[in-house]
């Protein structure tokens, strides 16, 4: 969006509109800035990040329209600025895209001025001023049912699935050609067609084709680029205590959710304490079950709710325990009472997805061909496993509506330790 100085000199020259902003920035005495007013700017950028993609333009006098710049020397001050207050007055906080570009004044003297690009959210913004959207130059309060609508759209109330959304400032070319012919093995069209209809790649509404939610996930060697939060953090503990002074092993796994899938269960593995005892002969005692571990492990990454900004699934191994949370609270009417009986998919195209990604060696003797089988067979499969080990059952629940946390018990310690 006005790629050129010259486009841009002309929309400074026409004035606000619903897709550009233009401030003045002003300096205390110390350095500091003073103005814009951090929580009227919190409001500019989430109203845009609400409606449509914009650009702000930070050293241009929004009344006069002349370019007055910035001192190259505050440049840095100014970026962090509208940093933090996009951290820290934004609710979920607001990515941005900060250039440092020159612009003519009237005279054609150069400054330097910063550009900042908001694009359209998957997510709905609060800001000090409430939920904003852009209305021309001005930002307005959105009215009850803007509001409801606006949540449908991006999901977060389920008509249309956050899985399938675009994600915003993605293409065909950001999917890995490798990673994408998996899922379109069986199609005789060319790969962006089979893409298209796989729900892969998304048409939006001005003819630009983008990649979608589950498309940066499953197709994405890097999915973490776009969306920040969709990785696990996996960490072995000593003893029973979180405690970071007493951390094993740790990992922050990345990439495309079936790779990350084979990492943990890679990590599990490597920090699965086994006992044994003779009988005469070595007998090795697991204490936890590798199978019901794999089964909790992709139904936390198939099933999490990945609208949830800032929160990430959360893989920890205690002496007596193995927790995974996920983000998300149980999908539609499943109760921690009814999990056992009852199944429910948050992420159909996800789970259509996994079922087709082979299950590799690493992962152990998981009894899986694919990641999923849609059977719904999961959560008895953990409460069997557990069981079989004579663990206590595992234990799942719902922490403040907007996180499942599952707790698997280690199997108690058997006589004749070898």
């Amino acid at each position: 969006m006005y790629d050129s100085v010259q486009e841009l000199l002309a929309k400074i020259r026409l004035g606000e509109d619903s897709t550009i902003e233009l401030k003045r920035v002003h300096f205390r005495p110390n350095g500091e800035v003073s103005g814009p007013d951090a929580a009227s700017l919190a409001d500019e950028l989430a109203a845009f990040a609400n409606w449509h993609d914009g650009v702000l333009l930070l050293g241009v006098d929004d009344k006069t329209r002349e370019v007055l710049g910035i001192p190259v020397e505050r440049l840095d001050v100014v970026e962090t600025f509208v940093r933090n207050l996009c951290n820290d007055r934004v609710k979920p906080a607001l990515p941005l895209t900060i250039l440092r570009i020159e612009l003519p004044d009237s005279s054609g003297a150069l400054h330097p001025v910063l550009r900042v690009e908001v694009p359209r959210s998957l997510f709905v913004h609060q800001s000090p001023g409430g939920y904003l959207y852009r209305l021309g130059s001005s930002k307005r309060q959105m009215p009850p049912d803007l509001l409801a609508r606006i949540f449908q759209q991006r999901s977060q109330a389920r008509l249309i699935r956050f899985e399938e959304q675009a994600v915003p400032r993605t293409s065909f070319t950001d999917l890995d050609p490798e990673l994408c012919r998996r899922f379109a093995m069986r199609s005789t069209e060319d790969l962006a067609t089979t893409l298209l209809k796989r729900n892969l790649l998304v048409r939006e509404e001005n003819g630009h084709v983008a990649a979608s939610v589950a498309g940066v996930l499953m197709c994405c060697r890097n999915p973490e680029r776009f969306l920040p939060s969709a990785y696990i953090e996996a960490v072995a503990y000593r003893g029973t205590v979180q405690d970071s002074d007493h951390q094993n092993d740790a990992a922050r796994i990345c990439g495309p959710l079936d790779e990350q899938l084979r990492h943990a269960m890679v990590f599990f593995r490597r920090n699965l304490v086994i006992a044994a005892r003779k009988t005469p002969t070595r007998e090795d005692l697991p204490r936890f079950s590798e199978r019901a571990v794999f089964e909790a492990i992709v139904n936390a990454v198939a099933h999490r709710d990945y609208s949830i900004h800032g929160s990430k699934i959360r893989f920890f191994i205690f002496a007596d325990r193995l927790q995974v949370f996920s983000p998300g609270a149980l999908p539609n009417t499943v109760t921690v009472e009814t999990i056992y009986l009852r199944q429910a998919t948050r992420n159909e195209l996800v789970t259509s997805l996994l079922a087709d990604c082979p299950v590799p060696t690493e992962a152990g003797d998981v009894k899986r061909v694919a990641y999923m089988d849609k059977r719904g067979d999961g959560v008895p499969i953990i409460f069997a496993e557990s069981q079989r080990l004579g663990a206590a059952p595992p234990r799942y629940q719902v922490l403040d509506e907007s996180e499942l946390l599952l707790t698997l018990f280690a199997a108690p310690a058997p006589e004749g330790l070898a």
